[in-house]
């Protein structure tokens, strides 16, 4: 994995045991079709106050240097993305070393469950398109609140599934997006371009944890 599972097998705890709470959020239309969402922790919003007023300062700070880690994770794997894209690339902000500079636009932890409209985030595009880009840490399976074993939803789903752009001709004829699936293990750091079409796999057994976070390049 880019992170370490090590790493983050010190953080769990304290997350699954006490400082996850997760906030219910209503959308309007939904989200791939799940109008109130309830099974996500919210560290950082939008300054609207979007999707929720109430993001966990406790949370946040526990993860600051995660979410450090994935800044700079982020604007590496931008910079190497856009770097053919002389538009693109002349358009932003950048550090010191040549790095675009990023911010965290809302950042959110995630538990799924077998449960209905718990289980998946369907195909959708992360903030109505409206994100530069946004990376999925897939987090350790909790062997906290009870046994890996209980936890573990290993051969019962998850991973993520994209749809690339390019297109792809398939056995009838027609063309569409290629669908790439990913199975991801504690560590793994999914970065998304902006306006991907990607989902969260359902799961039909177990938690599975993610930490979410949209970015805006600065320009």
């Amino acid at each position: 994995g880019a992170i370490s599972p090590t790493y983050l097998d010190y953080l769990m705890p304290s997350i699954v045991a006490d400082l996850f709470q997760p906030q219910t959020v209503t959308y309007n239309g939904g989200v791939a079709n799940i109008k109130q969402w309830k099974i996500s922790c919210y560290l950082e919003v939008m300054e609207s106050g979007i999707p929720c007023t109430n993001p966990h300062e406790g949370l946040k700070s526990h993860c600051c240097e995660l979410l450090d880690t994935c800044n700079t994770l982020f604007a590496s794997w931008y910079r190497q993305q856009h770097a053919c894209n002389d538009k693109t690339t002349s358009s932003y902000k950048v550090d010191e070393e040549g790095n675009p500079i990023v911010s965290r636009l809302m950042t959110f932890i995630t538990r799924y469950t077998p449960a209905p409209d718990e289980n998946a985030l369907l195909k959708h595009v992360d903030g109505a398109g409206k994100v530069d880009g946004s990376v999925v840490v897939a987090l350790p399976i909790d062997r906290w609140t009870a046994s890996e074993e209980e936890n573990s939803f290993e051969g019962h789903g998850g991973g993520l599934t994209f749809w690339d752009g390019r297109t792809k001709r398939s056995a009838n004829g027609t063309r569409g997006p290629e669908e790439i699936v990913y199975d991801t293990r504690s560590g793994d750091i999914a970065f998304i371009d902006r306006a991907v079409w990607h989902q969260a796999n359902p799961i039909t057994r177990g938690t599975r944890w993610a930490l979410v976070i949209f970015y805006k390049v600065e320009r």
